[in-house]
């Protein structure tokens, strides 16, 4: 199977500030995004390496489909090892990062050194014609928005940015990666969050990155039908029930019912808040405030971004989501979406995992540091890590850290990660995917909200849906479009004239997954310490604390095990 014509992958050595281009690897033609980053760090980066010195790699991979028509289908994977779980990450992006380098040609920006200054700051530009380290010591120390808005002044109005804030530079391990929208304003609203991404790039001194396509053009298939199948699965996913219509905030009525709208540092499973933190209060608030549904990036149907305006109908923040609204909302006692909205712009400005963030913040509220439900305390601590003191650094540095440095023993994790909304408690096989998967605690790997599931159930559950999700964030397809394995084979034939099995996408998710599972044994990972933390298996939740992750350490470690593929794994659909 003959590679690309003219794709490559772009390497930057921040030791020297030099880029170098390679042919992008024929046996390579399928990967992108999640699987390409988990080749390329099994071939470039060792291991056992320091997550924030200069031999471990940052790798920024855009999907497959980037850069074509494919609806929904532009985003971008930012990898690396991680500096929480101490293996290797992914994190997943909108905005339209990934649909411009691809449309240029450059399957994936593959980051290695540091520069011997660490005091330095560099941005990394990238048109049609040139590519170039340039410095970047005026951007230092910048909140995301105001270093975007600066850096896209002047640039064309096509212009992109991939960007850290103050929490990347400082190198704490819960910063995230932002990425900028497909709106006018180009806001830095779509972060790759989780795994402490953003502390490795700002390992390596670099700021930001500017892409401008110019006058490339959208990426071609080879069979005139992919336009067809465009036509067909668009009208498809807007005639079906839209599930994301309002966004991932809609939710949160469920979520609470299922027992994993957490509240107080998930001491329970609901919140008694959960009507003025319930996504349809967002919705309702449009009318009188402005804002409103969009898509964040160039070609997606679904839209389930929100813009929330303030009560003066001022832009406050996009996307207010579930994940959020539980972390920084109920988790904390926090009551209404708009307290959480401010603190989730704080976070997109300084650059922060919100489900980290959210869990470290509920940990010293937990333990009596600071008063439950306190959001003016919270927006201050976020202001504090943006300036480095000792305490916002311990915040920063995510839930772990904060139990660590506040001597409390209820630090709910999953390999060093905090642990996302959806509870593994009444989610067991959900719970699986946290504790053997990967990623961690990462709820994209490999989501299940299904709590009538048997024990016999559980790995399997998890396995299908860790290697659908596996080849969705491969493919730049948004898992909120949810495809399946078929729908994404299609895809690859239309794409590239040669016939491509769902089969042959299912046994690739599952080696990408074995990737992954190789660089985390070389980096110390050991299957006899898959699992989660203490109190997610002895204390429960729900009706009479009946709700223990209870998962045998056998059953959790036959995820890892294939299962002979059944036929409905090929027609399951992607889940985040």
């Amino acid at each position: 199977m003959a590679g690309p014509e003219g794709d490559r992958l772009l390497h930057v050595n921040m030791t020297d500030q030099t880029t170098s281009f390679e042919d992008f690897p024929a046996e390579w033609k399928l990967l992108g995004g999640r699987g390409l980053s988990a080749k390329i760090l099994n071939r470039d980066c060792d291991p056992t390496c320091d997550p924030l010195g200069a031999d471990n790699v940052l790798v920024m991979a855009p999907g497959v489909l980037s850069g074509t028509t494919a609806p929904t289908s532009g985003r971008i994977s930012i990898g690396c090892k991680s500096p929480l779980t101490g293996g290797i990450k992914e994190a997943n992006a909108g905005g339209n990062p990934g649909q411009h380098l691809m449309k240029l040609g450059i399957r994936a920006i593959v980051v290695k050194g540091q520069p011997a200054d660490a005091d330095k700051r560099y941005g990394l530009r990238i048109d049609e014609g040139n590519v170039s380290v340039v410095e970047a010591d005026d951007y230092k120390g910048m909140w995301n928005y105001a270093s975007c808005e600066k850096l896209l002044e002047g640039e064309s109005k096509n212009a992109s940015a991939i960007s850290i804030g103050p929490a990347g530079e400082l190198q704490l391990a819960g910063a995230s990666v932002a990425c900028t929208d497909q709106d006018q304003e180009r806001r830095p609203a779509r972060h790759a969050a989780r795994g402490g991404v953003g502390a490795v790039m700002g390992s390596k001194g670099l700021k930001w990155v500017l892409i401008d396509p110019g006058k490339a053009k959208t990426r071609q298939p080879a069979s005139k039908d992919f336009n067809k199948q465009n036509k067909a699965y668009s009208q498809e996913y807007l005639e079906g029930p839209q599930m994301f219509k309002h966004g991932t905030s809609s939710v949160v009525p469920m979520a609470n019912m299922l027992n994993t709208f957490v509240y107080k540092n998930r001491t329970e499973g609901q919140s008694p808040d959960v009507e003025t933190l319930d996504g349809a209060r967002i919705v309702e608030s449009f009318e009188e405030r402005g804002g409103g549904m969009h898509n964040c990036m160039t070609g997606c149907i679904v839209k389930c971004s929100n813009i929330v305006h303030d009560t003066d109908g001022k832009y406050k923040t996009s996307a207010l989501e579930f994940e959020t609204l539980t972390l920084l909302g109920a988790s904390c006692a926090i009551k209404t979406f708009d307290e959480v909205a401010e603190l989730d712009r704080l976070c997109d400005e300084v650059g922060l995992d919100t489900i980290e963030t959210g869990g470290a913040i509920a940990i010293l509220m937990d333990a009596g540091q600071m008063e439950w439900g306190d959001s003016d305390g919270a927006i201050q601590l976020l202001k504090d890590i943006a300036e480095g003191t000792d305490r916002g650094k311990m915040i920063g540095n995510g839930a772990v850290a904060t139990g660590k440095g506040t001597g409390h023993k209820r630090v709910p994790h999953g390999r060093g990660q905090a642990i996302p909304a959806w509870d593994p408690r009444p989610l067991k096989a959900t719970g699986v995917t946290y504790a053997a998967g990967p990623m961690g605690a990462d709820h994209t790997a490999g989501l299940v909200v299904n709590p009538g599931l048997g024990p016999d159930e559980y790995a399997q559950a998890s396995q299908e849906c860790q290697i659908v999700n596996m080849v969705c964030d491969s493919s730049g397809f948004c898992q909120f479009i949810s495809p399946t394995l078929t729908l994404m084979a299609n895809y690859y034939s239309l794409l590239y004239g040669e016939d491509v099995t769902p089969e042959q996408l299912g046994d690739q998710g599952w080696e990408c997954l074995e990737d992954e599972w190789k660089f985390n044994s070389a980096a110390g990972w050991k299957d006899e310490d898959n699992g989660l933390s203490e109190c997610l298996v002895d204390e429960g939740i729900g009706p009479d604390n009946a709700m223990k992750f209870d998962v045998s350490l056998d059953i959790i470690n036959q995820s890892k095990v294939r299962f002979a593929p059944r036929p409905e794994l090929y027609t399951a659909r992607a889940s985040g």
